[in-house]
């Protein structure tokens, strides 16, 4: 943009105004808070395949070593671990439930099937802490064998995201409550429900290997 002014010598020149376009640093792209969001939770998820991979690698090591101490089929309880796990798939479904009410834009829907969820989760992390409370009675510790190392670690691990995920879902329940289905909660919805499903996929794992195979092979 250019305009003209007069000098004190009566001359005119002409002026020069950059005027700065505020989408010059765009170059053309749109930027998108949730697609940096779920790339960095993409990353996580990642990190985290990892580590249940080196959990899963190390109970394959040590998972024979049984150090004169009980088996697996001696310890144990395939129909109480069978209800754990359909615990937490039941929960998957619910969480299900709660995404397509979020879609709906059903505040109330959302908030009760995500609670539906957290207590699928409770009950599920109840009975783990009930079934290592039993091993404990039965003197089956860690400190007991490597097998029992690398139980406790591999599935205590996966407890320990269970019980991150449902303060999480708490936590995202408040904010619902509060700030409603705005553009940052359903972000956070979306996040929560990969890992979730995530938990899920890892708990099939430690069901069939661990659990069934362990009983059974």
């Amino acid at each position: 943009m250019a305009h003209t002014i007069q000098t004190e010598s009566g001359t005119t020149e002409r002026v020069y105004h950059v005027i700065e376009d505020p989408h010059a640093h765009d170059d053309g792209h749109e930027h998108h808070p949730e697609t940096g969001t779920n790339l960095g939770f993409w990353m996580y998820l990642m990190s985290d395949c990892l580590i249940f991979a080196i959990l899963f690698a190390v109970h394959a090591v040590l998972g024979r070593n049984y150090a004169a101490g009980p088996s697996p089929a001696d310890l144990f309880d395939l129909k109480l671990i069978l209800v754990a796990t359909f615990m937490l798939l039941f929960s998957s479904i619910t969480y299900g439930f709660a995404m397509l009410n979020s879609y709906r834009n059903n505040i109330r829907g959302t908030i009760t099937w995500l609670l539906v969820t957290g207590l699928f989760g409770l009950a599920f992390l109840g009975i783990e802490i009930y079934e290592f409370q039993h091993l404990a009675h039965l003197g089956a510790t860690p400190q007991r064998s490597a097998f029992l190392s690398s139980f406790f670690t591999l599935v205590g691990t996966h407890g320990l995201h269970v019980t991150f995920g449902l303060i999480w879902l708490v936590t995202l329940v408040f904010q619902l409550k509060k700030h409603g289905l705005n553009a940052a909660n359903n972000r956070r919805l979306m996040c929560l429900s990969m890992f979730w499903h995530f938990l899920d996929v890892i708990w099939i794992g430690v069901f069939s290997y661990v659990y069934l195979m362990g009983v059974v092979g």
